[in-house]
């Protein structure tokens, strides 16, 4: 348990085993998720926004890493098993708010955004920034790849490794921008009515989508091929902190993974909702009692027995939820088909 709120989780495999990494304030806690048992711990000199497992360590030199993004303007990568740090990047002016790792090419880029207003790109096996971007008029609060490649051939910049791959990035001035890498250049962009909290885009059938969130309560769902707004949805009372797409079906009640997106507020509630409907949402899971609210969400496929797995081998159909909380709590909900 962390002494202050939870501004971030993630979640990885290594090994054949199963971790989760948190950040709150200036300390990054990592867990052995079978064992549910503290197995590292790195305490910064700063805040830390953000912390990410970084695949492209453990892909390409067998190494367990993460990055975190501080307030001291850097981002760095901490391999946990040997407690120190392997490089730092210093390149931002202000605090580094956000980072994600890319889902391709074997997780090799980072991208990050900061109270300096501008959106980097880097290469980390390289160690360098390939694209600086002045992105916003307020401080970037949020950054996101996309997993899905339009195909443009027709770039020949060789920025990165791939052809066709955007991140988008939101702000506090109320807008979300989407990058094409390739271009360097801004794709679109969509204005909300206050600052943005967090970006995420969908995956499979949801790929030219981004979620949203903002300091107006609402989530909004946006469409990135029409450059439209698909949808809001409202029902939180409070800022709503954590917005993702849950990846399995959860007891034939909430839906499949086309079709629903959740939220995390400060109301302490987490709202799972149907992107096809503008009714009220399907489910809601009420925080844990006390003066606590949701900061941070992040979801994981639920490790199966043998026996189940042989039953089941091709419907992976059942999710873990976690998610961090003011009081500095980070919770574990379990969902199967199965359950009654």
């Amino acid at each position: 348990e962390h002494n202050g709120r939870v501004d971030s989780i993630d979640y990885t495999i290594f090994n054949r085993s199963e971790f989760i990494c948190s950040g709150s304030y200036d300390t990054i806690y990592v867990w052995d998720v079978d064992n549910k048992k503290q197995i590292g711990k790195f305490k910064h000199k700063d805040r830390v926004y953000c912390a990410k497992f970084s695949q492209y360590h453990y892909n390409r030199e067998s190494k367990e890493v993460i990055c975190f993004a501080s307030a001291d303007n850097s981002i760095r990568f901490w391999d946990y098993k040997c407690n120190k740090i392997l490089t730092v990047f210093k390149e931002h002016s202000n605090s580094v708010t956000c980072i994600e790792i890319s889902p391709f090419d074997c997780g090799k880029y980072l991208c990050s955004g900061s109270d300096d207003k501008t959106v980097r790109l880097w290469d980390i096996e390289q160690l360098t920034a390939k694209i600086v971007v002045n992105a916003h008029e307020n401080t970037i609060s949020c950054v996101d790849f996309s997993p899905l490649q339009n195909n443009n051939k027709n770039d020949k910049n060789n920025i990165i490794v791939s052809n066709g791959h955007t991140f988008c990035s939101g702000s506090y001035d109320q807008t979300i921008c989407v990058w094409d890498i390739e271009a360097n250049k801004k794709r679109n962009s969509f204005l909300h009515t206050c600052g943005i909290f967090r970006v995420k885009y969908g995956s499979n059938e949801l790929a030219n989508t981004i979620l949203s969130s903002s300091l107006d309560y609402n989530v909004c769902l946006w469409d990135t091929r029409y450059n439209n707004l698909i949808r809001s949805f409202k029902g939180h009372s409070e800022l709503v902190y954590a917005v993702d797409y849950p990846p399995f079906v959860v007891n034939n009640v909430i839906g499949s993974n086309s079709s629903v997106i959740c939220s995390g507020s400060l109301d302490n509630t987490i709202r799972f909702w149907d992107i096809r409907s503008d009714k009220e949402e399907l489910y809601v899971i009420k925080g844990y009692s006390g003066k606590t609210a949701i900061t941070t969400l992040k979801f994981a496929a639920l490790k199966k027995k043998e026996n189940y797995n042989k039953q089941k081998s091709n419907d992976i159909d059942s999710m873990r939820l976690y998610y961090g909380t003011t009081n500095g709590s980070i919770y574990e909900d379990i969902y199967r088909n199965d359950m009654n």
